[in-house]
C-alpha cells in the first residue's frame, strides 16, 4: 500500500521561495513521481515529474527554470523547490505516484495521491 503525505505548505509572498516535501511509504522507489497543483475553482494541473531513478525531471513549460524536483529513494522523499513564486502559483499542491517509466502530465495516469498542502501566495 503506497501512502503519500505532503508537507511544507504555508503563506508566502510573491517573489519568495518555498520547499515542499512528500514523504512516501510502500516501496515508492519503483514509482515515477510527480507534483500537481490545483487552484481554487480550477482543474488539477501538472507541475513536474521525475522518473524512478531520478533522471530527467520535466516541468510544465510555464514553470521551467523556477521550480525544481528531486527525490531521495533511500528516504522515500520527493521534493519540490519553488523559487520566485508568482501570485498565480496559489494552489493546493499534490504529489502523485505511478508505475510507468515516465512522469506523465495527466492526472488519470497516476494511481497514488497525497492529501495536498496549501500554498497561499500573496502579491
Amino acid at each position: 500500500q503506497v501512502q503519500l503525505a505532503e508537507s511544507g505548505g504555508g503563506s508566502v509572498q510573491a517573489g519568495d521561495s518555498l520547499t515542499l516535501s512528500c514523504a512516501a511509504t510502500g516501496s515508492t522507489v519503483r514509482y515515477t513521481m510527480a507534483w500537481f497543483r490545483q487552484a481554487p475553482g480550477e482543474e488539477r494541473i501538472f507541475v513536474g515529474g521525475i522518473s524512478r531513478d531520478g533522471n530527467g525531471p520535466n516541468y510544465a513549460d510555464s514553470l521551467s527554470g523556477r521550480f525544481e524536483i528531486s527525490r531521495d529513494n533511500n528516504k522515500e522523499t520527493l521534493v519540490l523547490q519553488m523559487n520566485n513564486l508568482k501570485p498565480e502559483a496559489r494552489a493546493v499542491y499534490y504529489c502523485a505516484g505511478r508505475t510507468g517509466r515516465t512522469p506523465s502530465p495527466q492526472t488519470y495516469d497516476f494511481r497514488y495521491w497525497g492529501q495536498g498542502t496549501q500554498v497561499p501566495v500573496s502579491s
